[in-house]
């Protein structure tokens, strides 16, 4: 197993590197569709279809791995700084919050 002395996207990039993983970024974008996909059904299969209160279970967790080393893989794809591009985006979302009351883009 890989240690990780960075974040969570230096993790994943010597992952990918470890394995030879490397792919083009329309692939990456792809599979993070794909994963949130996969992690969508779970919830509606685990509630049936919304008759049924959410509970959380080791199945969902195991998907949003997935999700989150779909959207990391793609970030070293880019050359995105995921902790960077979050923190613009949550530095948004507070302005957004402050003015409006919500987060939502819509006016």
């Amino acid at each position: 197993m890989l240690k990780a002395n960075g974040s969570m996207q230096d993790f994943v990039n010597a992952f990918i590197k470890k394995y030879q993983l490397q792919t083009d970024a329309k692939t990456r974008y792809i599979d993070v569709a794909s994963e949130i996909g996969e992690l969508g059904k779970e919830i509606l299969v685990s509630t049936d279809y919304g008759k049924m209160d959410l509970d959380v279970n080791a199945q969902m967790a195991d998907e949003m791995g997935d999700c989150l080393f779909s959207i990391l893989a793609l970030c070293c794809e880019l050359d995105i700084d995921a902790q960077e591009a979050l923190a613009k985006a949550l530095a948004k979302y507070e302005k957004r919050f402050a003015k409006k009351g919500d987060i939502g883009s819509a006016l």
